[in-house]
């Protein structure tokens, strides 16, 4: 077995662990959807991320234990309080995870901001010096890469896309905010729009699927986040200067849907001439993404 760091990915709907070589090959990876738990049953989580490290560990020792987590998360406290795991709130996943591999070092780092990390290591975000990583799923986050390194920021909350207001006027979040990004183009937001309209379906997957038949709600609920998505897009795009925006997750995953509306409306609104040479891409390392980019965020040290 090469050098290898364990790497964890925590999010909303699923929870997956892998061993990643200093190469950024994915050596061994197991994955389990998030357990539903309330606030006050922290454990049930908790448990099946350890024994998740644990499956995944193996006998040889890892270069070190990196845990990427959905936000807000705290650095110097070595907590995590994601908005879509209610049990977690200021959870000390650092001290959690210590215990499982004893005696190496641990990290915690945003799970978009490894997302955004990985791709720009070993995806397609390769070659860019300042790039924004979007995780578009049950919510949406955000992490840069500015000079070609990741910039997490104090705290480690830099690039929270997902927490921009776009709509004054719009829904609460959950973040305790109104109008966020997240209340528009997250997978479940979409979902219950398009059935505030009549749409009968379930969940994003399914949305997807019926945008690519042509039904106009569908259609029109991924328009909708993209629009969203592109006002926040090029608010950072002015701020920080960036060539690339590289988009993962599972809405993501609908493809042309939302790439398609997105482009364009990028495009029809950046009109500062050093906006428009931001390139829109998918991102190319699916679900390993966040995984890579932990392990590379270790790594870098």
């Amino acid at each position: 077995m090469t050098a290898h760091v364990l790497a964890a990915d925590i999010g909303g709907t699923k929870l997956a662990a892998a061993m990643i070589g200093e190469d950024g090959a994915v050596l061994r990876r197991r994955e389990v959807p998030t357990p539903h738990a309330a606030p006050g049953q922290a454990g049930i989580v908790s448990e099946a991320l350890t024994g998740l490290l644990h499956d995944v560990a193996g006998d040889a020792p890892p270069l070190a234990v990196s845990v990427a987590s959905a936000g807000p998360l705290d650095l110097l406290a070595g907590t995590v309080s994601p908005v879509n795991i209610p049990a977690w709130r200021g959870f000390p996943i650092l001290a959690e995870v210590a215990g499982v591999v004893p005696g190496v070092p641990t990290y915690l780092v945003g799970d978009a901001v490894a997302a955004a990390a990985g791709e720009s290591w070993r995806g397609a975000g390769r070659g860019s010096t300042a790039m924004l990583g979007i995780v578009v799923s049950t919510g949406i986050g955000g992490g840069l890469i500015l000079g070609g390194v990741p910039y997490t920021g104090p705290t480690g909350n830099a690039g929270h896309i997902g927490h921009i207001v776009v709509d004054p006027a719009g829904a609460p979040c959950p973040c305790g905010g109104t109008g966020c990004v997240e209340t528009i183009a997250s997978g479940p937001s979409m979902v219950r729009w398009a059935r505030e309209r009549g749409w009968p379906g379930t969940d994003a997957r399914e949305l997807a699927r019926a945008a690519h038949g042509g039904d106009a709600v569908a259609l029109s609920a991924f328009g909708r986040a993209a629009d969203a998505l592109a006002g926040a897009i090029l608010s950072v795009a002015a701020i920080c200067d960036l060539d690339q925006v590289v988009i993962g997750g599972g809405v993501a995953g609908a493809g042309e849907v939302l790439f398609s509306p997105l482009r364009r409306a990028v495009a029809d609104r950046a009109h500062l001439a050093f906006v428009q040479r931001l390139r829109v891409t998918p991102a190319a390392l699916g679900r390993d993404g966040g995984l890579v980019g932990a392990a590379r965020m270790a790594l870098l040290g």
